[in-house]
This record gives structure tokens, C-alpha cells and sequence, in this order.
């Protein structure tokens, strides 16, 4: 028994979306961590007179988690940036059109090329055993595998976009081609 290309891809995107799906609840968690860490960093420096800078530099990482984990989610989720001029009243298919061409030349290339260049730099990071500069500092590392993480489930994401638009124009995919421009 083979699966169809179309199966195989629609099973593709359900996995991919469960993937991305867990990562952002991860992102939103850790937005939610950053924020209590940062309360309880000002109430502890302005009751207490006391202060770390570990503590600080755990909130920048939670915010990299935050940021590099939850970019496949807004980009399944449709919420990733346009170009107004470019996708604003297109029809349905000339915006898959448009978001096909622009995932296939850019956001895929872009995901290949930073998880390619950002390995090396957690290699070393974590053969240095690099800390951080500031007095009381974490680790470097972990913070940067953060980017090659983050981007590598951008791509399996973007890949799924691709399958998905293909879906769409081929007639197989449901897609939701509504956007709304960001207030301004």
C-alpha cells in the first residue's frame, strides 16, 4: 500500500502543525516565566536592595525562547509580516500564489542558511564553555542553540506552508488567505 503525494504531504502538515503547535505553547510559557522572573527581579532590587545579573540574563532567555520557538506558530497561525502593497486584495489564489513564491525564494533559503551559520557558533560556544561577561553570568550556549533550534523548526514549518499552498492550488488543502492589516 503507497500513500498519494497529497497524503503524504497533508500528513506532513499535521505533523508539523502538532510540532509548532507544542513549541509555542513552550514560547508562551516562557513569556509568562520571563514575566514573573522580571516582577520578582524588581521587587527583590526595590524591597530588598537585592539583585542579580543571572536573574536579568534569565529573562533575555526566556525572551530568545520565546521569540525563536514561537516564530513556527505565528507563521502556521498566518500572523507572520506581508507586504501590504504586494498581498493586500488578492484573490485567494494569488495570495497562495505570493506566500508560495516568497516561502519557496526566501523564508526557506533564510531557515537553511541561519541553522547552517549559527551551528558553528554554539560549537563553540559550548567548547569554550563560554559565560557570559557580566559578573554572576550564565552560560552562553544554551541561549545560542536557541537559534539554530528556532530555525530549524521554522523550516520543517515553512515546509509545511509550501505543502500547504500546493494543497490549496492543487484543490486538495483548505487555506485561510484572510489578512489583516496591523493597525498602525
Amino acid at each position: 500500500m503507497s500513500l498519494s503525494p497529497a497524503a503524504l504531504m497533508h500528513g506532513y502538515i499535521r505533523v508539523a502543525d502538532a510540532v509548532s503547535g507544542f513549541f509555542g505553547r513552550v514560547a508562551a510559557w516562557s513569556i509568562a516565566a520571563s514575566c514573573a522572573l522580571s516582577a520578582g527581579v524588581a521587587i527583590l532590587r526595590y524591597a530588598f536592595n537585592v539583585g542579580s545579573n543571572s536573574w536579568l540574563e534569565a529573562q533575555w532567555y526566556l525572551f530568545a525562547l520565546a521569540v525563536m520557538l514561537g516564530a513556527p506558530i505565528l507563521l502556521k497561525l498566518n500572523e507572520h509580516v506581508r507586504v501590504d502593497i504586494v498581498y493586500g486584495g488578492r484573490s485567494a489564489r494569488t495570495k497562495a500564489w505570493i506566500d508560495l513564491l516568497g516561502l519557496v525564494c526566501f523564508l526557506l533559503p533564510l531557515c537553511w542558511v541561519m541553522t547552517r551559520v549559527s551551528i558553528p557558533f554554539v560549537q563553540e560556544s559550548w567548547a569554550q564553555h563560554e559565560l557570559s561577561p557580566s559578573a554572576g553570568g550564565l552560560l552562553r550556549w544554551p541561549v545560542k542553540a536557541v537559534l539554530p533550534v528556532g530555525f530549524v523548526l521554522l523550516g520543517l514549518q515553512t515546509l509545511a506552508e509550501i505543502f500547504r499552498r500546493i494543497g490549496f492550488l492543487a484543490g486538495s488543502e483548505a487555506l485561510d488567505t484572510n489578512y489583516e492589516r496591523p493597525l498602525q
